[in-house]
């Protein structure tokens, strides 16, 4: 109901649509980035279990954000479709799809944080295990975390991709903006690949990681071209 209120806007469901973009990328960027960097010591589990302990309201702040960023996700995609799907409804439905099942995995992906989370908080959880197994489970269950990211990660990137495609195609928004943005994909995907193979090729992280930097630009582009100038939703090519 209100999202077809919100198409009768014109421009301004478009500006909505960058708001939500906006606000997706800071509050994700908090509970995605700075969150975990405040917690978790990459191979050090006394210590990511201390600092868990240490900053447990930040810990919460975090997995608040993660709810919000996925409910904002599905507003959102739901959102782009109707804004593009008149310049390609196959890459509109594959973007949408795939930006979906994104938000669902990010969804699955919150146990690994509950898990160490219920067992924080439980006394009969804490007295069951030694100091050293709590340690070790912690940082096991915020591991896997990192590999569910890396999961929603795969599906972000077809989405990333296809919406470039589509953006390139339409003719409305900037060229560059869609070419960037199907590099970036580029960039999520093979990212994902080369973490989850194991494979130990710096040349490849370099290249990976250098269309990662294009793909948050292109995001960052793509938001405040949505809020600034805006466009018609279902705009004809």
């Amino acid at each position: 109901m209100i999202l077809s209120k919100l198409q009768t806007l014109g421009k301004a469901y478009s500006q909505i649509a960058g708001l939500l973009y906006l606000i997706i990328a800071i509050i994700g960027g908090f509970s995605i980035g700075y969150m975990p960097s405040v917690i978790i010591a990459e191979g050090n589990a006394v210590l990511t279990f201390q600092n868990l302990i240490d900053n447990q309201e930040l810990f919460r702040w975090g997995i608040a954000g993660d709810i919000v960023v996925m409910v904002l996700e599905i507003v959102l995609t739901v959102m782009l479709y109707h804004l593009f799907k008149s310049f390609s409804t196959t890459g509109m439905t594959i973007a949408t799809y795939s930006r979906l099942a994104m938000a669902i995995i990010m969804g699955v992906n919150l146990i690994n944080y509950m898990i160490p989370a219920i067992i924080m908080t439980q006394p009969d959880y804490l007295s069951a295990f030694s100091s050293s197994e709590l340690e070790s489970l912690t940082l096991l269950f915020f591991k896997a975390h990192k590999y569910g990211e890396l999961a929603w990660q795969i599906f972000f990137a077809i989405h990333l991709f296809t919406l470039g495609y589509v953006i390139r195609k339409s003719r409305k928004t900037p060229k560059w903006l869609g070419i960037i943005m199907l590099l970036g994909g580029i960039g999520y995907a093979g990212d994902s690949f080369i973490q989850f193979t194991l494979m130990n090729s710096e040349i490849l992280s370099i290249l990976f990681s250098s269309l990662l930097v294009l793909a948050v630009i292109a995001e960052f582009w793509f938001a405040f071209w949505l809020l600034i100038k805006g466009m018609n939703k279902e705009a004809k090519a």
